[in-house]
């Protein structure tokens, strides 16, 4: 069994920077894609960063690209999204996932609780 811990999430204004970090439990996250997803209210959960076990396979929603990076430590079982120059339109529930290579909610299997990101003006 594969638990995920989601931190980081908190208040920002707008141009403002947060630094995301999802630790799986275990003590590997083998092969599994590491994703990020967002949901904001009265929205679908979306696609935001996804990276591959070896970083080979890295995708970004083309709302978040240029702005946002994912990485990931498998020693540590970390993976990260630092997220620069947010706008109020990334306020959302951030949750992070592991699963296989894919941007669809349905490629993965394994799922944190999420943390909050809200971004004011």
């Amino acid at each position: 069994q594969v638990q995920l811990v989601e931190s980081g999430g908190g208040l920002v204004q707008a141009g403002g920077s947060l630094r995301l970090s999802c630790k799986a439990s275990g003590r590997t996250l083998g092969s599994y894609t590491m994703g990020w997803f967002r949901q904001a209210p009265g929205k679908e959960r979306e696609f935001v960063s996804g990276i591959s076990w070896s970083g080979g396979w890295i995708s970004y929603a083309d709302s978040v690209k240029g702005r946002f990076t994912i990485s990931r430590d498998n020693n540590k079982n970390m993976v990260y999204l630092q997220m620069n120059n947010l706008n109020p339109e990334d306020t959302a529930v951030y949750y992070c996932a592991g699963g296989r290579t894919g941007r669809e909610v349905y490629d993965y299997a394994y799922w944190g609780q999420g943390t909050q990101v809200t971004v004011s003006s």
